[in-house]
């Protein structure tokens, strides 16, 4: 069903929000609280393999929500294991069940679902025109575009649509290898492209200590389907040249996302797109470059693909569209954390962006590896349990970067992030009295840097 959306002088609504994700509602909803007149229109084009969802887009449907979920499934195996050392009597093998698991999720996932406009085709003119019977007019004073990304699919390789799913990479593999299956991860250069490398590194330690297979430096160039019901890859290893092939049950693609643009018409309307990566450009308010047309989210050029930011972000655009606020999102020290088997959370910037906008003299960095104490009694190694702040050298000191690899790393990184919106310090860092014995301490408690090329090695307790 098409749908227009046409700016003119008499309005049906007073904000149309197309796109209904975490960002869309967050902004539909906030303008309805306001008063506004809001239609939220939202469509999910079936994936390459026909999976389609409701309401709530990537994050409650195929994101955030339920990955969190099984990376829960994959600690809870990890926590049967250390509960032995604990004193707990268990029976000797335990075994965990996918379709149990996975009926849970979805139910949970359906419980969050309600209802918008189904539209499949989307196209907003800034002229009034006399549509068609299959399609319904709908005019507005604002426009607010949220419609996000989805996952994209290397097309250049034979069999990779027909025969590949996709979704996170190392979080997906994390979860699948805690719940006792074999998975592997293919790389073409690095992991976790973007965050701070060094924390990259000990993630991926971790995880091929727990039991993910690496291949690095990969390129894949073939997905054939076996007799058998399985699925053969074929990859270059870029480094020698060589070829390599083994069978696999499922193959994920994890190759990057694509803004959700192409069915809008915003070529006719002359929204300015970035050429590069489709993405709608936008001003700190996230006005387009058409008059009444917003975008904001992981549709906009150079903001955080995350979907907390995109709620804030849409919330503060509908009080601004209200009359209510003039206030802008910052996006400056968005906290995030990676669900990984080892949770990696960070804030501010990575020690290589520190580094190129203050100068190696200008940067000091503390850093220290510790072991959590709930991993002493069960034995685990905690080889990649590691912390970094980042600070300007001299002075107080300010907070430019803080990184954590440890169990709960989002719930510890969360706090410390709303310190460093209040502009930290590592002077008040050290003022600040840990709570004992938990992760976070150890963080107040830093004190060696990279610089003295001391043993960063937490001991005692």
């Amino acid at each position: 069903k098409k749908m227009h959306l046409f700016i003119y002088c008499k309005y049906d609504y007073d904000l149309v929000v197309i796109g209904g994700g975490s960002g869309g509602l967050a902004c539909s909803k906030e303008a309805a609280q306001l008063g506004q007149k809001v239609a939220v229109l939202d469509y999910v084009e079936p994936s390459a393999k026909g999976t389609k969802w409701g309401l709530g887009g990537t994050c409650v449907n195929v994101g955030c929500i339920p990955k969190k979920l099984m990376h829960q499934a994959a600690l809870l195996g990890t926590a049967v294991k250390d509960a032995k050392m604990y004193g707990w009597q268990l029976p000797e093998t335990v075994r965990h069940d996918w379709t149990t698991l996975a009926e849970a999720v979805q139910n949970h996932v359906r419980s969050l679902n309600w209802v918008a406009f189904p539209c499949f085709f989307f196209y907003i003119d800034k002229h009034f025109t006399c549509p068609s019977l299959l399609q319904t007019v709908l005019t507005t004073k604002n426009v607010v575009i949220a419609t996000g990304g989805r996952p994209k699919h290397p097309t250049h390789i034979p069999g990779a649509v027909e025969h590949g799913i996709t979704n996170v990479a190392l979080e997906c593999a994390g979860f699948l290898t805690g719940i006792g299956l074999d998975t592997t991860v293919m790389v073409r250069s690095v992991a976790l492209r973007g965050f701070d490398q060094q924390m990259a590194g000990l993630v991926t330690d971790y995880m091929e200590a727990y039991g993910t297979r690496f291949l690095w430096r990969s390129v894949p160039t073939k997905v054939e389907k076996l007799s058998s019901g399985g699925l053969q890859v074929t990859w270059t290893d870029v480094q020698t040249g060589s070829e390599h092939k083994d069978a696999y049950d499922s193959v994920l693609w994890a190759v990057g996302r694509a803004p959700e643009t192409k069915a809008l018409g915003l070529d006719q309307l002359g929204v300015q797109l970035n050429k590069d990566t489709g993405k709608i450009v936008v001003g700190a308010d996230e006005a387009t470059s058409v008059p009444n047309v917003y975008a904001f989210g992981d549709i906009s050029e150079g903001r955080p693909e995350l979907t907390p930011t995109a709620i804030r972000a849409g919330k503060l655009l509908a009080r601004r569209l209200a009359g209510q606020s003039g206030e802008l999102m910052n996006y400056d020290n968005v906290a995030t954390t990676v669900f990984t088997p080892l949770e990696y959370g960070c804030v501010g910037l990575s020690e290589e962006e520190v580094v190129r906008r203050q100068g190696e003299d200008g940067v000091e960095v503390y850093h220290a590896f510790y072991k959590p104490l709930e991993f002493t009694v069960a034995g685990r190694d905690a080889s990649q349990c590691y912390i970094k702040v980042s600070v300007c050298r001299g002075g107080d000191q300010k907070i430019l970067g803080l990184h954590l690899i440890g169990p709960n790393a989002g719930e510890v990184i969360q706090g410390f992030s709303m310190g460093l919106q209040c502009g930290a310090t590592y002077t008040q860092l050290l003022q600040t009295v840990g709570i004992h014995p938990t992760c976070a301490e150890e963080v107040v408690k830093i004190h060696i840097t990279k610089r003295s090329g001391l043993d960063p090695t937490v001991t005692g307790c």
